[in-house]
């Protein structure tokens, strides 16, 4: 037997649910059939009309793997014996990539405040997109051209080009990461007469901190694959040496610069990620 206490104590009953509240709780899990299969058969669709119109052959590849094979056959055995060069481009396509990626991530910063919806009004708001989307539709090779009949040949004008390219791609993202914060902080500052700039300080940035600094981790890995690329039209890094060996079908060379690329870039993927987590 129970305590008095235990047998006056009120007895709890379910709580009974209004009919109409509990069919729209059970509504907003369903799947709208109709509605997923037409989605499907869409992109169904899309994606068959895609393979045609890239014209996506697997005989084709087929067909080719014996010119592939034999290509991948050339490049062995590496040859090392400019080893010294190979490492000397590549420090430089590292420096260009550390530059870019500073350069570029303050001007991202900066365009992303106006390009953010919960902090910039809309005369701001309209213009910054506008802008990062344009410079997102202008590949970096054109960039890297533009800045190589600027200021000439050589890093500097990939560096140029990097940090230009850099405020369109990352631009967005930080911008959005600002957006997706937790508003309540915000909208407590804001009640209490937090100016704008105190509650972007505190508010907004402490909380997008972690995102911006493993996007922008994300930025110096994709700048050190781009300042590859961006040698080819004389940007300066390793990039114009793979084209030198790729013409004169230096397979051996080309071979050693390759696996030299796939060391850094490793390297600097492992890094990056053990920082990332780190910071989140």
């Amino acid at each position: 037997m129970g305590t008095t206490a235990e047998r006056t104590r009120p007895q709890k009953t379910p709580t009974q649910l209004d009919p109409q509240e509990r069919d729209r709780l059970e509504h907003a899990f369903r799947i709208p059939r109709a509605r997923f299969g037409l989605g499907l058969v869409a992109a169904f669709a899309v994606l068959v009309w895609s393979f045609q119109g890239a014209e996506f052959n697997v005989a084709k590849l087929a067909e080719g793997a014996v010119n592939m094979t034999e290509f991948l056959g050339r490049l062995f055995p590496p040859d090392f014996s400019d080893f010294g060069t190979i490492v000397a481009l590549l420090i430089e396509t590292l420096q260009m990539a550390i530059v870019g990626t500073v350069l570029g991530a303050v001007f991202a910063l900066l365009v992303a405040f106006g390009a953010a919806s919960n902090i910039a009004p809309k005369w701001v708001y309209y213009p910054c997109r506008w802008l990062m989307n344009i410079i997102r539709s202008v590949p970096d090779l054109v960039f890297a051209l533009m800045f190589v009949s600027t200021v000439g040949l050589g890093p500097f004008a990939g560096i140029l080009a990097m940090t230009l390219g850099s405020v369109g791609s990352i631009g967005k993202v930080f911008a959005e990461a600002m957006e997706s914060v937790d508003r309540g902080p915000l909208v407590a500052m804001e009640a209490v007469g937090a100016s704008k700039r105190q509650v972007v300080q505190y508010g907004v940035l402490p909380q997008a901190a972690p995102l911006l600094v493993s996007y922008t981790l994300l930025l110096f890995e994709g700048n050190v694959r781009g300042a590859t690329i961006l040698g080819l039209v004389g940007a300066g890094g390793i990039g114009l040496e793979l084209t030198t060996a790729m013409r004169m079908y230096d397979y051996g060379h080309l071979c050693a610069i390759v696996i030299c690329i796939i060391v850094l870039v490793t390297a600097i993927d492992q890094g990056s990620a053990f920082m990332r987590r780190r910071i989140t």
